[in-house]
């Protein structure tokens, strides 16, 4: 297996500017946060190619995500951009950063446990509210706004929110 060669400035520059673009159904949250930024390369003087994983097959979000990317990097002089879609290894909850899970308490979005060492999903999952912070909670919906993301309602205070499904 080659080793890649490590980023030059202008990539990791680059990266971070498009890592900094909100993903467009959770804005709170950056695409580097949620961790579908998978890589980004220079291929040759103002050609730069981008990879992005989707957080589930079939996103609908995903061509807002490339078209973002691509004008924050055209608008930084590189004019030909090409965003490819990357499914393998397949993006789980575990990529988001703990800035990102900050953000999404922090917008009343309860964010994904921990999926454990590559192990199974637990089955009976203690979900706590983000807005009181109890684990008595109660599942309304298994889809909310979007299919990543379920809808619950606290029952200490009773309170609707959104909780980020572990993938």
């Amino acid at each position: 297996m080659v080793t890649p060669a490590p980023a030059t400035p202008l990539e990791t520059r680059l990266r971070e500017l498009a890592g900094a673009v909100p993903d467009p159904e959770l804005p709170m949250v950056t695409l580097a946060e949620l961790g579908v930024l998978r890589a980004l390369r220079v291929m040759a003087p103002g050609r730069v190619e981008v990879e992005l994983t989707p957080t589930y097959t079939g996103c609908p979000a995903l061509e807002s995500m490339a078209a973002d990317v691509e004008r924050v990097l055209h608008d930084q002089g590189i004019p030909d951009v090409t965003v490819r879609t990357v499914l393998s290894p397949p993006w789980t909850t575990d990529a988001i950063s703990a800035e990102g899970r900050r953000k999404l308490a922090e917008s009343g979005i309860a964010p994904p446990g921990p999926r454990g060492a590559g192990g199974p999903v637990a089955v009976d999952l203690a979900v706590r509210c983000p807005h009181c912070g109890s684990t008595d909670t109660k599942l309304l919906s298994r889809f909310s706004s979007t299919a990543c993301k379920a809808l619950r309602r606290c029952e200490a205070c009773r309170e609707p929110f959104d909780h980020f499904k572990e993938l």
